[in-house]
């Protein structure tokens, strides 16, 4: 996958002039410059990509005090939806909208790298599953741990729904091209939910991305490659991909500025890897 992008300056952002000595040798006051831009951005769609924008919001709403930014959910399939209708400025997603929005005027905003890991029940004695292991547990072919040299335990399978842009990573990385997810799989409206899920649910086994990693559930290696950035970097990694934020048409003012934001060094360099996210500008082109 190759990503063109540009580190962005952080526009709107409020400064203080230097102080200047006047002619008579006293200290001139600092001014604030106020920042000009106003108006409303919401957002909706990619769990994965939620509490990245949600600290953006955050972060941009402080320095920009005449700015509202609301986030919400739903899934990729909802955030692409919400934003061809009109109803929402951006959509989350992490998949490329395809050819059923080819005709709906979206322009791609690529912002960050979301890894995604397999995880299991802490009772789940297995560590790796090859891509082959893997998508036959996920269709429902292999349904006892045994049968992958764990132990003798039914396999529960927590994942998303049909709208989820994780599920159709998921299906699109693990899965044989022409499977689909076991009928009885569990589904969840979130990616936190299907965390909460595999943490309760002995025998589990689900999927989500790398900022939803907690010590409760375990994190296995797929295909003997251990999650980690520097295995992304060099390629032995393949559970990622590219976030996008999606706009119907160029981005008006205030959008522009709050994506540009997102993608400034600052923001990149410091809140994208503290969130356990990875920097676009550190793929390889």
């Amino acid at each position: 996958m190759v990503a063109t992008l540009a580190a962005g300056l952080m526009v709107g952002c409020g400064t203080d002039s230097s102080a200047e000595a006047t002619k008579s040798g006293d200290a001139g006051k600092a001014t604030e410059t106020k920042s000009d831009l106003s108006g409303k951005i919401t957002a909706s769609g990619s769990t994965a990509l939620l509490p990245l924008v949600k600290q953006a919001a955050t972060e941009f709403q402080d320095q920009n005090k005449s700015v509202t930014i609301d986030v919400s959910g739903g899934g990729s399939g909802t955030g692409l939806k919400q934003v061809a209708e009109g109803s929402v400025t951006v959509g989350m997603s992490d998949v490329e909208s395809g050819k059923d929005y080819a005709d709906k005027g979206l322009v791609d905003h690529q912002v960050v790298v979301a890894p995604f890991v397999l995880v299991t029940n802490k009772d789940v004695n297995v560590t790796n599953l090859t891509k082959e292991q893997a998508g036959k547990i996920f269709t429902g072919e292999i349904s006892n741990w045994k049968d992958v040299g764990g132990k003798d335990e039914k396999i529960t399978i927590v994942g998303r729904p049909e709208s989820s842009g994780s599920r159709k990573l998921v299906k699109a990385l693990v899965l044989p091209a022409d499977k689909d997810f076991a009928k009885d799989a569990i589904a969840q409206d979130s990616t936190g939910a299907v965390r909460q899920t595999v943490q309760q649910t002995a025998g589990s086994i689900g999927y989500i991305d790398a900022p939803y990693i907690t010590p409760e559930i375990n994190v296995l290696k797929f295909e003997n490659v251990e999650y980690s950035k520097d295995n992304i970097f060099n390629g032995t990694y393949k559970l990622f991909a590219f976030e996008h934020m999606y706009t119907k048409g160029e981005p008006d003012k205030v959008t522009k500025a709050f994506l540009d934001y997102i993608m400034s060094d600052a923001f990149q360099s410091k809140t994208v890897e503290e969130l356990k996210f990875i920097p676009v500008n550190k793929m390889k082109k």
